[in-house]
């Protein structure tokens, strides 16, 4: 189903009102949960919650994210038209059909095969065009690197130092790290040769960014 009605276009403006009172304040951000249709990447038993500020499952023991943190993650990220953005864990595929809305040229890689082929078919029907890779997202993708911007939706217990190799010089990287119990949302702007700085802004609770890849 890719029917995007009025009633659909009603309830993404009132999503991006409750995201503005929650702090989100870049207009970019905001227009672009106002323009992509996130019913489409749910499940049809969770449609009528679309909607809602809450995270639903997608299959494979997995989460589409709860609006707020992708918004979140995203505001955080600075995406500029045009820049190389690496996302580790494609998920349902709303948060890369955020990303392109953005203007950004996506790569992102998926471990689990089941979303991987079923993102691609999701985004593909709606017009959102990115690469997608099906593998392990600890090893990034070191064909295509250096990325401008690297966005992990998945909670890793410390910073990937391959990733950090996979980023340019300036750039910046978002993800939740800590291990099982909750994880902080990090900032990490690479400096000079491989060091980083690094900053952190708050709370969340992400599903375990986990090695390998699966059938």
């Amino acid at each position: 189903m890719t029917e995007d009605s009025y009633r659909h276009k009603g309830l993404r403006k009132k999503l991006v009102e409750q995201l503005a009172g929650k702090g989100i304040s870049d207009e970019r951000v905001l227009a672009a949960i106002g323009r992509v249709p996130r019913h489409i990447f749910m499940d049809s038993s969770f449609i009528r919650f679309s909607y809602a500020d809450q995270a639903f499952p997608i299959g494979a023991g997995q989460t589409i994210s709860q609006p707020y943190t992708v918004a979140f993650q995203t505001e955080l990220l600075n995406v500029q038209p045009m820049e190389k953005v690496l996302e580790i864990g494609t998920g349902s595929g709303y948060q890369a059909a955020i990303l392109i809305e953005m203007g950004a040229r996506v790569f992102s890689v998926e471990r689990q095969k089941e979303l991987y082929v079923k993102s691609q078919d999701v985004l593909g029907k709606l017009g959102y065009k990115a690469r997608f890779f099906y593998g392990d997202g600890y090893e990034g993708i070191p064909a295509y690197a250096p990325f401008d911007k690297i966005l992990i939706t998945a909670a890793a217990p410390d910073i990937p130092e391959n990733l950090v190799k996979q980023l340019k010089q300036g750039g910046i990287m978002v993800m939740p790290l800590g291990g099982s119990m909750g994880q902080t949302m990090v900032k990490l702007v690479k400096e000079e040769g491989d060091n980083y700085s690094l900053s952190r802004h708050g709370a969340f609770v992400f599903v375990p960014m986990l090695k390998g890849k699966v059938n």
